[in-house]
């Protein structure tokens, strides 16, 4: 039985790695503290690295919160709860998430709520209106 080694990351290594991660999309902090702890770097050079990311503009949990909740909204057809649900679960601040859900238009939310109602009342096969509007 052979065992293959995990492979170990220099400083600089990890650090390029971690850029290109967060250059791909925008990301959370807790995202790249999985990532950084998967690649198995000590604690410090966490640290370290995380604060570069910042410093450099790869890393800003704001833009990631407003980027998720735009592009969730506008995609999934998510609406408000599941956002701050999924954010809060990412361990975003109050602010960001506040600050994300500002991201989606009111009348748009609107529009979509009615699409997504219309589309469920029509799915309903129940001919008696009485019975199909208590299963709604």
């Amino acid at each position: 039985m052979t065992f293959q080694k995990a492979k170990t990351y220099t400083f600089e290594e990890a650090t390029k790695k971690l850029e290109g991660y967060c250059a791909y999309q925008e990301r959370c902090h807790k995202e790249v503290l999985t990532k950084l702890r998967e690649m198995q770097m000590i604690p410090e050079a966490i640290d370290q690295i995380v604060v570069h990311l910042i410093n450099e503009n790869y890393l800003n949990e704001q833009r990631f919160a407003q980027a998720f909740a735009r592009g969730k909204f506008s995609i999934k057809k998510w609406g408000r709860n599941r956002i701050v649900s999924e954010l809060k679960h990412r361990n975003i601040s109050k602010y960001n998430i506040s600050s994300a859900l500002k991201e989606i238009d009111e009348a748009a939310y609107i529009n979509t709520f009615h699409a997504l109602a219309e589309k469920r009342w029509q799915s309903l096969t129940e001919k008696n209106l009485q019975k199909k509007k208590k299963s709604w």
